[in-house]
Formats: structure tokens, sequence, C-alpha cells
């Protein structure tokens, strides 16, 4: 892991450095992806600038989970759209350096290049672990039509007119989720993993099992 030994502390040095970082982000599949293990992230923190972070392994052909850390930490980085990772990033590290595993991929319930700077949460951790990550949000940044009603369909999101990543239906009649790319992946591969992933929920067994623990860990004030 390339771990900074300071982070930003003000909204315009965060910017700076995700505009310095973001040519660095690689878009696409460096070799055949051979994925084993997947981890998924979460984070949630409090009022006073407490942050609790989970990471969870599966095994991604049986989706039992095979490994899980946590990490708790406190943030005094204000609150700003876009800027996220900021507040949360130092402490999810700490929760994936404490793993046993080292996951093939990684899933962040955030975003990756579908981001008005082109570098969510998914790109700036990937960068920094170089692993493939992806970023599978609730939300979207950017202009989309809806996908066919069936599982498995997917229309393009865009910011500018630029392709980012992709509305994809992971169940049959319900809201898509927005994938995008974070580094060392290409957009078809996140979704097959996506898709892989939702056999009968509309988000990533990863994200549902991480955000279970997370919130209960910062409910608990222990982690």
């Amino acid at each position: 892991m390339q771990i900074p030994d300071s982070w930003p502390t003000t909204p315009e040095e965060a910017i700076a450095l995700q505009d310095r970082l973001r040519p660095r982000v690689v878009a696409e599949n460096p070799a055949p992806p051979a994925f084993r293990t997947v981890a998924g992230l979460d984070s949630a923190y409090d009022d006073d600038g407490n942050v609790a972070a989970v990471a969870v392994v599966l095994d991604l052909a049986t989706l039992e989970t095979i490994d899980t850390a946590t990490a708790r930490g406190h943030t005094d980085f204000p609150y700003v759209p876009g800027l996220l990772a900021f507040r949360e990033l130092p402490t999810t590290i700490k929760a994936l350096q404490s793993l046993s595993t080292t996951p093939d991929l990684i899933i962040c319930d955030s975003q990756g290049l579908a981001h008005p700077r082109r570098f969510g949460f998914a790109c700036h951790l990937g960068l920094l672990v170089d692993l493939p990550t992806l970023g599978v949000a609730k939300n979207v940044w950017g202009d989309y039509e809806e996908p066919a009603r069936e599982r498995g369909s997917y229309s393009e999101i865009t910011l500018d007119g630029e392709p980012v990543g992709r509305a994809l239906r992971t169940r049959t009649d319900v809201k898509p989720v927005y994938v995008s790319v974070g580094h060392k992946i290409d957009i078809d591969t996140a979704c097959e993993q996506v898709l892989a992933l939702t056999p009968e929920f509309r988000q990533p067994e990863t994200t549902r099992r991480a955000d279970r623990l997370c919130r209960r860990l910062l409910a608990e004030g222990t982690a």
C-alpha cells in the first residue's frame, strides 16, 4: 500500500490532490481477471466525527465470508460532496491493513469515475492499495436513461457528455445501482462482478455485510 504520511486538511488541498492523481487511474484490466476473493467496504460516522470502517472479504464462488476487519478513527475534515473520501479513507485503510487476506477485488459503496472530477473514493483507494477497485453507488452523479426492467439490463451514465459508468439493474423491476470503474478494471468486468454478487438483493453481498457490521460498531462505539 502507498499510504500517505499526511492527508489534506482543506477542501482546496483535497481537490488539488484529486486533480493530480486522476491521470494515474487505469480504466481497464491489466491482465485477464481471475477474481477468487472480493472485499466489500463501508464506513459510517457520527456528528462528532467518529468514524467506523469495515472490510469484509467473500469467496466469490460461494459468497461465503472468509475474513473481516474493523477500524475506528476520527475526522475533522468537513463534509463536502465529492470529497467524502477524505473523511473515510484513513480509517478504511486501517481496516484493510488488518485483514489477514489480500482480496483480488475491492467493491466500494461509493463512486469511481462517476464523479465530478472523475476521481471518486474507489479511484483514490485503488491507487493507494494498487488493487482492482470499483464503485457501486446507491445514487447517481450524472445523466442516464432508465435501463430495461430485466435484471442485467443497463444504460450509460454520462457527465458533460462523457461516459463515466452504468446504471445497472441487479433485480428485475427494482431501482438500478450505479457502477463505475475505480482502478485496474474495465466497466464490462465491473458489471459482471456486481451481478455475480447480487443473487438475491439490489446491493452486492459485500456491501450488505459490511454495512450491517459497520453500523453496529458505530452504534456500540467499538471497533
